[in-house]
């Protein structure tokens, strides 16, 4: 999903900020820069004893918790953090005049501390083994990935995963996997960085896509592999709203010793034999493609389930030739890890003609529930939901109950008449927007929204596309995106952070036109969606000045009970500072992409805006007691270990092409 590359503010905004004085702006738009407390979230009691202080695979642990029982750094003296070392990775140096190839860059990674070493990804998937203390490079590995593929996920490596064996050989005894933009599957010495030449081919093994591909982009890996015991597991990277007919989302089981294929799962039931069969009409299940797994999965090894964050049918925004529920696309799956096949599922939308995936890793959280522990699985959407589901039966924890929603799409579509709603907690963003709230600094900014709001049809969530335009609110970068959340197993608490963004999308009945692929005409994207009646339009919704028609604040950071599902609190996240003029900072809040940590320091980490800043909050509260300055774009999630006795926040500040946010290369560590 291409991100808005915002171009606030221009001389306007610093016009009405040096004239009108920063709080006479609030006044004038109505807005408090301040933060909602709902209620507070109360310590529950002492931290299991398998809760290390370490961080060892994306979400610090293959359950995807993001949270480290490390306490040295806490709300009394988290003020004093400082900058500890800074290391560059030098991933872009060889490219600086390509402005081309930076501009689809993207350093969202997080690093894994391993055997002494931290462990992190560049942009180009370039290995890089660091001293936990220093910051001084011990190893890389560069598996040469080409730079003329054209990706279209960007380049981005989001994380590398960790496998130890039982085994008394010294070579490859402890691996590093990684993950490509080219589709390959690296197992590396964890020691030397050396490829493993017993996995695979000269250490690795090829993901082939299951049809011919249109460009070599079109298919790719993002995201970190899963560990699973024996196995090793990945998903993978499509490039959206180009055919119907469209490579398959399948996810595939290695041995981690060897690289042999041990199983593969394919969402779309192909599979005669599926119980989601009966949910594609006719044939559509042997036709489309996508629903693939783009994100981080997870894995509970005591129950050895696997947990899929699945994406939509191919095309997004047109579902004519799959009629039916779509079962296993846009739904978190539960497989038995040792044959690939399904537990249970639990789909998010129905039928998903907004490109509302589930974006997130599945968090495995243990939450205490009438005094006593369950364990669940959780995790935030692209509409801004948040479900809680028994990790057993993927039954709610939290009630969903179907509720009616919008009809009468384009010709030739089949929408559900229903979708799945959260009936405890409420959407953490807004769904609906009219006109009389168009935001904008002037009179005729505002009124440049509401014409363009008036334009479009909108009847608040999952309005379907249409030829005239439809308003979809939240945009498809979210809500939640591949940050994800994280959790504080001694309050109870759930942390979100959310993108509040509306734009709009508009299918044209094909004549004869034929669409390049994906051109951006004025900001707007065009798709071809090849195989359907239709060829696709969309852009964020923006003023003439280039603001945000949605109403601030634009980024969101919000905590939820997942015993009660009530919301603990809800505050605007990051300011204007490194987008308006003269670095006004105004807390207008920014849309985020990475995703937040939880520590037993009572402490919330988070980077994600587009200013560049790494922020701590509090996680009983929600109020910012520190922000540590980064010389290029967050938009990458923390991680914190402790070593030799001293904890340290580590973030990758590389920007992110899509976002216009600051590049750079990168890794920086806080400690006090």
């Amino acid at each position: 999903m291409s991100l808005w590359r915002i171009t606030l503010f221009a001389a306007v905004v610093f016009f009405a900020v040096s004239i009108l004085g920063g709080s006479a702006v609030w006044f004038a738009l109505g807005m408090h820069p301040d933060f909602e407390i709902h209620g507070r979230a109360s310590v529950i009691g002492p931290l299991s004893a398998d809760l290390k202080p370490t961080w060892h695979a994306y979400g610090g642990n293959t359950q995807g918790t993001r949270f480290a029982s490390a306490a040295q750094i806490n709300v009394q003296n988290v003020a004093a953090l400082r900058p500890a070392w800074t290391a560059r990775t030098g991933s872009l140096e060889p490219h600086l005049k390509n402005e081309d190839l930076l501009s689809r860059t993207a350093f969202e990674a997080t690093p894994i501390l391993v055997n002494d070493q931290l462990l992190v990804c560049t942009q180009f998937n370039q290995v890089i083994s660091l001293n936990p203390e220093s910051g001084r490079e011990y190893w890389r590995f560069d598996p040469q990935v080409p730079i003329n593929i054209e990706p279209a996920n960007q380049y981005t490596c989001r994380g590398v995963t960790h496998w130890s064996g039982n085994t008394d050989e010294d070579i490859c005894s402890s691996r590093i996997f990684l993950a490509t933009i080219d589709a390959k599957l690296w197992a590396l010495d964890a020691v030397s960085g050396q490829p493993c030449d017993d996995f695979g081919t000269d250490g690795h093994v090829t993901i082939e896509p299951a049809l011919r591909l249109d460009w070599p982009g079109e298919f790719s890996i993002t995201s970190a592999p899963l560990v699973a015991d024996d196995l090793v597991i990945t998903g993978s990277a499509i490039a959206d709203n180009v055919r119907t007919a469209a490579p398959l989302g399948t996810v595939h089981a290695f041995d981690v010793t060897t690289g042999a294929p041990r199983w593969k799962f394919n969402p779309i039931p192909r599979n005669p034999d599926s119980p989601a069969r009966a949910t594609w009409a006719g044939t559509s299940a042997d036709e489309a493609g996508h629903a693939n797994v783009w994100s981080t999965m997870s894995y509970d090894r005591e129950r050895r389930l696997v947990f899929l964050p699945t994406s939509s049918p191919s095309p997004d925004y047109f579902g004519g030739h799959r009629a039916g529920r779509n079962d296993y696309a846009n739904s978190v799956v539960a497989l038995h890890a040792k044959s690939g096949e399904v537990a249970w599922s639990f789909q998010t939308v129905h039928h998903d003609v907004w490109d509302y995936d589930v974006p997130g890793q599945p968090g495995l959280y243990e939450i205490v529930s009438d005094g006593r522990s369950r364990p669940v699985v959780a995790f935030a959407t692209k509409t801004g939901f948040v479900f809680v589901l028994d990790r057993e039966t993927g039954q709610p924890v939290l009630p969903v109950g179907e509720k009616p929603v919008p009809q009468g799409g384009v010709r030739d579509e089949h929408l559900s008449e229903t979708q799945p709603f959260p009936l405890t907690t409420p959407n953490l963003i807004r769904s609906d927007l009219n006109a009389e709230e168009a935001f904008g600094i002037t009179y005729w900014d505002r009124q440049s929204c509401a014409r363009k709001i008036r334009s479009l049809r909108k009847e608040g969530l999952f309005t379907p596309p249409t030829e005239e335009g439809t308003l979809t609110y939240p945009f498809p970068g979210g809500g939640a995106n591949w940050g994800g959340t994280a959790f504080d197993p001694t309050r109870n608490v759930l942390v979100v952070n959310m993108s509040n963004i509306a734009s709009y999308v508009k299918l044209h009945r094909k004549n004869g036109e034929q669409i390049d692929l994906n051109p951006v005409v004025d900001g707007a994207e065009y798709a071809p969606m090849v195989g359907a009646p239709y060829f696709l339009e969309r852009k964020p919704l923006l003023s003439a000045l280039g603001l945000p028609c949605s109403p601030p604040p634009w980024g969101i950071l919000a905590a939820v009970d997942l015993d009660s599902g009530k919301i603990v609190w809800r505050r605007t996240h990051g300011t204007t500072e490194d987008l308006a003029p003269g670095g006004v900072a105004l807390a207008f809040g920014t849309p985020t992409l990475g995703g937040p940590i939880a520590t037993a320091g009572g402490l919330i980490f988070i980077g994600a805006a587009m200013d560049d800043y790494l922020r701590a909050y509090a996680t009983e509260t929600g109020e910012e007691l520190w922000k540590g300055r980064l010389p290029a774009g967050g938009q990458a999630t923390p991680m914190t270990y402790v070593y030799k006795g001293r904890q340290y926040v580590v973030i990758a500040a590389g920007g992110h092409g899509a976002s216009g946010t600051r590049k750079g290369d990168y890794v920086i560590a806080f400690a006090l």
